[in-house]
């Protein structure tokens, strides 16, 4: 394993830990029924990570670049393992990302920050169970990379004269020890 496979898994199961945290209280909020604590436990939890130090906030920013960085590295070669792995792995990292930006921090803004007059419970509420759905779909995402890299690993370690690396299109070569079978023309016999 090489440092940009190192860096590609290292930031996908670091975000995938911190993910399995903000799970604990996604899963009241979108598997079993809405009571009012678990609406206060998901207010207290998302309001205590939007107002977290800034520090915290660029590290995981940096660990998501860490990630892109890790696989563009890996793409960079551009071979079949880089177009169908590690590009499928960039697509969803992308679209883990996308789902962050789009969804995660319009709707932690609205349940840390709610705008008065604008924002009411319902909104919060509905915010809430909005993030806890798209750190659902990122979690997919990051474990969809982690099976395509396993995948890659284990495509590469195979040796290349493999059963299962062998096309089916290989001609036969023929035996030097075989000679040509010479036909010999029948006879006719005339009355």
């Amino acid at each position: 394993m090489g440092f940009r496979q190192a860096a590609v898994l290292a930031t996908t199961c670091f975000s995938l830990g911190i993910l399995f945290i903000c799970f604990t209280v996604d899963y009241r909020i979108l598997f079993i029924p809405l009571t009012d604590e678990a609406v206060r436990d998901g207010f207290e939890f998302y309001t205590t990570f939007f107002n977290s130090p800034p520090a915290i906030k660029a590290l995981l920013h940096g660990v998501m670049g860490v990630g892109i960085i890790g696989l563009v590295g890996k793409i960079h070669k551009w071979d079949e393992s880089a177009m169908f792995f590690d590009g499928s792995s960039l697509a969803a990292f992308v679209f883990a990302i996308a789902v962050y930006l789009s969804v995660g921090v319009p709707a932690s803004r609205t349940i840390a920050t709610p705008v008065e007059g604008v924002d009411t419970r319902e909104d919060q509420v509905e915010a809430l169970r909005i993030l806890s759905a798209g750190n659902v779909i990122i979690i997919v995402m990051l474990i969809g990379i982690l099976v395509l890299q396993e995948r890659n690993t284990f495509d590469e370690s195979k040796p290349r004269n493999s059963p299962d690396n062998l096309t089916l299109t290989r001609r036969r070569r023929p035996s030097r020890l075989r000679r040509p079978v010479k036909r010999r023309r029948a006879r006719r016999i005339s009355n």
